[in-house]
C-alpha cells in the first residue's frame, strides 16, 4: 500500500474511533509518565496491571516515551525506523498467522524496507548503510530482488515480530480504553541517520551522493552548553516533502495514532526553524537557524484529520514565531515546575502562568527526580524554592510540588511514577549529554504502597482531577 493509500485509510476513520478523545481543556485530568522499560518486568508483560493501578489511583493519561529500536545504547531517541516498535518491549507470546498476511499488505509502505534494512545490517555485522556495498547502499532493484528471494524466510521473521507487537499493543490498548485510560506517545521530530527512512527515502533527507548528511540538526550554544548540542541528525528536504504534500509525514503520525491516543512532538520548535550544522563541523557552533514549512505540514495533517491530538514539546529558548505555530493550530504546550525558581514575573513554568493549554510536569525524564533535585540545590535557591512555594519545612518541599502541578490551570498535569514514590537520584532516567546509567530505572510491585492508589485518588479528586470530578 501506498503512503497517500495509507494515509487516506487511516485518517478517514479516525472519527470512528470513539475510544479516542481529543484533550479537552475545559477540564483537567491527570497521568503518569512511566516508560515500558521501567515496568518491573522491563517489559509491556506488566501493562495490564498496571493500567489496573492507574484506575484505582484515578489517573486517565499514561505517558512514555517513543517505542522504537534503539540504534546504540538504550536511548528510545535514535532509533533504526521511525515506524517500527522494539519487540523487545514485548513479552514473548505465540503470534497468530491469520491476520499477518492482510496486516503485512496494509503496513508494506514501511514495513518491507524496514526488514531488509534490518536482515541486510545483520549480515553486514551492523555496519551504517552508507558502508553496505554500494548495489546494497544504492537500493539496486535487481540485488535488493535477488536478496529477497534468498532470505524471505528472515524477512517474514522480522516482519511478523512486528505483527505480533501490534497485535499485543491492541490488546494493552483496548484494556486502558476500557478503563478510560489515554495512552501518550512521544514522537523525536528528527529520525536517525542509520535508519530505515534514510536509506529508503534518501530524497527526503539532505544527503551527499553516498548518502552521508550534508547538515546535521541540533542546538546552538546556550547558558548550558558553550559548543551547542550537535545531535548529527540528517535535516530534512522540506522541499521534496512539501513536493508531495508531506506524504511521510502524514503516514507517520497515522502510525503513531494507530499506537497511541495522545502524540507529543519533540524539539517542536524544529517545524518552525531547525539549527542546521554543517555535517564536517564538530560542535553545534557553527550553525544556522533554518526555517521549516511547519503551519503546511501542520495543514496538510489537519486538512485529513480534522483534530490534531498532539502536544508541542516546547521547552528551552522558543520564539513569537514558534508559540504562533501552537496556537495556529490549537496544540498545548509544557511547563517543568522544577524550572520555576528564578526571578522572572513572566516565567511560563510558574504555577500562576500556567494556562489551560499546557501540560504540566514536576519534572521530565530529562530531568532529575524531584527529590533528588531538590538535594542537590545550593541553600540560597532552596530558600527562594520554599519563598515562592509558600512553605516553612524543607521536608515538604517534594510533595508540595506535586501538590502545586496537580492544582495548577494546566488540562493536563503529569508527575513520573519516581516523584510520587519519593525517590532521589537514584531513579533518575536519563542525564542529558551522557552516555552512561541512562534509561536503566526500573520499579518493583512491592514498591508501591498497598494504600498508594487510595491515597492518590484522594489527592486527585481534591484537585479536581478526576474524569468524574471535573474542575468547576
Amino acid at each position: 500500500m501506498s503512503l497517500s493509500g495509507f494515509t487516506s485509510r487511516f485518517f478517514a476513520s479516525f472519527a470512528d474511533r470513539l475510544w479516542i478523545s481529543r484533550m479537552n481543556f475545559d477540564t483537567h485530568r491527570a497521568g503518569l509518565l512511566l516508560h515500558p522499560t521501567s515496568l518491573p518486568s522491563g517489559t509491556l508483560a506488566d501493562a495490564g496491571r498496571w493500567l489496573d493501578f492507574l484506575q484505582a489511583a484515578g489517573f486517565g493519561v499514561w505517558q512514555m516515551l517513543p517505542l522504537g529500536i534503539p540504534l546504540t545504547g538504550l536511548s528510545p531517541y535514535q532509533c533504526a525506523s521511525a515506524f517500527a516498535v522494539n519487540p523487545g518491549l514485548f513479552p514473548a507470546a505465540p503470534v497468530d498467522m491469520q491476520g499477518f498476511a492482510d496486516w503485512r499488505r496494509r503496513q508494506a509502505y514501511w514495513l518491507e524496507d524496514f526488514a531488509r534494512f534490518m536482515v541486510i545490517k545483520a549480515e553486514q555485522g551492523g555496519a551504517s548503510w552508507t558502508d553496505w556495498p554500494a548495489v546494497l547502499r544504492d537500493r539496486d532493484a535487481r540485488t535488493l530482488a535477488g536478496f529477497d528471494a534468498a532470505h524471505a524466510d528472515k524477512l517474514e521473521a522480522v516482519m511478523v515480530e512486528q505483527y505480533g507487537a501490534a497485535m499485543q499493543w491492541r490488546r494493552i490498548h483496548a484494556h486502558a480504553a476500557a478503563h478510560g485510560i489515554q495512552l501518550f506517545g512521544d514522537m523525536p521530530i528528527f529520525v536517525a541517520h542509520d535508519s530505515a527512512d534514510v536509506w529508503a527515502q534518501r530524497g527526503l533527507f539532505l544527503l551527499d551522493d553516498v548518502g552521508h548528511p550534508t547538515v546535521v540538526t541540533g542546538v546552538p550554544p546556550d547558558y548550558f552548553s558553550e559548543t551547542g548540542q550537535r545531535w548529527g541528525n540528517p535535516h530534512y528536504n522540506w522541499a521534496a516533502m512539501q513536493a508531495d504534500g508531506f506524504a511521510w509525514w502524514r503516514a507517520r503520525l497515522a502510525a503513531h495514532f494507530e499506537w497511541f491516543d495522545l502524540v507529543r512532538i519533540d524539539h517542536f520548535r524544529g517545524l518552525a526553524a531547525a539549527w542546521v550544522i554543517p555535517a564536517h563541523e564538530p560542535t553545534a557552533i557553527h550553525g544556522e537557524w533554518v526555517e521549516a514549512p511547519g503551519a503546511a505540514l501542520l495543514q496538510a495533517i489537519a486538512d485529513e484529520m480534522g483534530e490534531l491530538p498532539l502536544v508541542a514539546e516546547d521547552l528551552g529558548i522558543i520564539t513569537p514565531e514558534v508559540t504562533a505555530l501552537r496556537h495556529q493550530f490549537g496544540l498545548p504546550g509544557m511547563a517543568v515546575l522544577q524550572f520555576a525558581f528564578d526571578h522572572h514575573a513572566d516565567n511560563p513554568h510558574k504555577p500562576e502562568n500556567a494556562h489551560p493549554d499546557t501540560v504540566y510536569y514536576t519534572g521530565t525524564h530529562d530531568n532529575d527526580t524531584t527529590l533528588g533535585w531538590w538535594r542537590m540545590l545550593p541553600d540560597e535557591a532552596r530558600q527562594e524554592v520554599m519563598r515562592q512555594l509558600n512553605v516553612d519545612d524543607p521536608d515538604t518541599v517534594p510533595d508540595t510540588m506535586i501538590d502545586t502541578v496537580l492544582k495548577s490551570r494546566a488540562a493536563l498535569a503529569i508527575l513520573p511514577l519516581q516523584d510520587v514514590l519519593r525517590l532521589g537520584s537514584e531513579a533518575r532516567m536519563n542525564t542529558p549529554g551522557t552516555d552512561n546509567g541512562n534509561w536503566t530505572w526500573r520499579f518493583a510491585w512491592d514498591a508501591l504502597p498497598p494504600n498508594l492508589a487510595s491515597n492518590l485518588l484522594e489527592q486527585l479528586q481534591k484537585a479536581h482531577r478526576c474524569e468524574t470530578n471535573p474542575k468547576p
